[in-house]
């Protein structure tokens, strides 16, 4: 179980970093018109990672029954 803890919390921090990287290439091509079609690509990316990053979080904390 912790060990599973840990898996998640290290696969938490890869997705947070990656989504941090997408954030700073996506700003300086939006200054850009050359690739729209990569910008859109990264955004649904970033989009993606948001959504594992929430799933990820919610395994996390404990249930806790009211």
């Amino acid at each position: 179980m912790l060990a599973d803890r840990d898996s998640l919390l290290r696969r938490l921090h890869e997705l947070r970093s990656e989504h941090r990287d997408l954030d700073t290439v996506i700003a300086h091509m939006e200054g850009s018109l050359l690739d729209q079609l990569q910008l859109q690509r990264l955004k649904k990316r970033k989009l993606k990672l948001k959504d594992e990053i929430a799933w990820l979080e919610s395994r996390l904390v404990p249930d806790i029954i009211a």
